[in-house]
């Protein structure tokens, strides 16, 4: 048997063969980005190559490759490039994984050293294959990068280990990176339809006991907009994650990868997205990215400095004693995109 072409979408997907054909949508010329032609890019790419590893940049489609690749930054995804779930919203292929790779996590290290990052989101695939879900391969991947590359600070965006004991989890935790991400991806109505291998609370209970095992991690999750919520839904969200702790929250456009893919119920204008963010900030988040573009790990690491400083800002404040009144988490002036969600 030839092996898969995972460019070819009947094979990347095979799952959605039977989905009905929905015709993309004409994106707005707020979502319009140019293709990747800089120097930086293609060294970048090189890296990335010459490491044989995959990203969730390009397996996920994200439209901010060119951007952040120009910039020497990339989203690391390990475990391969094939996933056990078949999410209805995203582009990375779907199937049964092949063997870890042992030597993945100092390939990973290598290149974020060779990259010189100073911070790095390291993501993956969910392995329902796997025991542990993948947990130690993160564990080995986190302290890959922490002897290679000491200075680098490591956001992990995680799979929800759905099937896993709570060891898997601890595990992840106990290994200190410093912000641990999950996606919650969209509201719970919509679950059934967009990411119908996942649980919603599961998810949000996930981020929860990740900040009861270590106070001092900085959490975040992301969800997008245009599948077809309702805004008292997407509220309803970001009280579930300020209830469960979670100090930074992302909010993007959902793009339709191909046209078996979950369709676009609506572009969302930017001054929508505004909307968003400041209902947010009022909620109490530390950090809040929302605008079209917005993903999981676009300017990560300037988000991850924002992030400690509106920490520190906080702390000061309750111990000079109550806040003022109107006064709330430190503003970000991040407005635009990147990385992607998954996990």
């Amino acid at each position: 048997m030839a092996p898969r072409d995972l460019t070819i979408p009947e094979q990347r997907h095979p799952e959605k063969a039977l989905r009905p054909e929905t015709p993309r949508l004409r994106k707005p010329d707020w979502i319009r980005v140019r293709a990747p032609t800089s120097e930086g890019y293609r060294a970048t790419r090189a890296i990335i190559r010459e490491n044989r590893l995959a990203t969730v940049c390009e397996e996920a489609g994200c439209p901010n490759l060119g951007e952040c690749w120009g910039q020497g930054h990339a989203t690391m995804m390990i475990m391969g490039e094939i996933c056990t779930r078949g999410c209805s919203f995203c582009n990375v292929a779907t199937g049964r994984p092949e063997a870890l790779d042992p030597f993945e996590p100092g390939r990973v290290a290598a290149a974020v050293a060779k990259l010189g990052l100073a911070h790095v989101v390291v993501t993956s695939v969910d392995r329902d294959d796997l025991a542990d879900g993948g947990a130690e391969h993160f564990v080995h991947t986190i302290r890959a990068i922490r002897h290679r590359a000491p200075a680098t600070t490591i956001e992990v965006l995680v799979p929800d280990f759905l099937r896993c004991p709570p060891a898997a989890l601890e595990a992840v935790v106990a290994a200190r990176p410093d912000v641990f991400n999950h996606n919650l991806e969209t509201v719970p109505g919509l679950y059934p339809e967009v990411r119908p291998g996942a649980r919603y609370f599961h998810s949000l209970r996930l981020l929860q006991r990740a900040k009861e095992l270590d106070p001092t991690l900085f959490t975040k999750s992301g969800i997008m907009v245009g599948l077809g919520e309702e805004r008292p839904a997407v509220l309803q969200v970001m009280d579930d994650l300020r209830a469960a702790d979670v100090d930074f929250l992302t909010i993007g456009q959902y793009l339709q990868p191909t046209p078996r893919h979950h369709a676009v119920a609506r572009f969302v204008p930017p001054g929508d997205f505004a909307g968003l963010e400041a209902q947010a900030r009022g909620k109490g988040f530390l950090m809040v990215s929302a605008s079209p573009l917005t993903r999981s790990s676009y300017h990560a690491g300037a988000d991850f400095a924002r992030l400690r400083a509106a920490r520190a800002e906080k702390q000061a404040r309750r111990a000079g004693g109550a806040a003022p009144a109107g006064s709330g988490p430190a503003p970000s002036d991040a407005t635009g995109p990147e990385g992607t969600h998954h996990g």
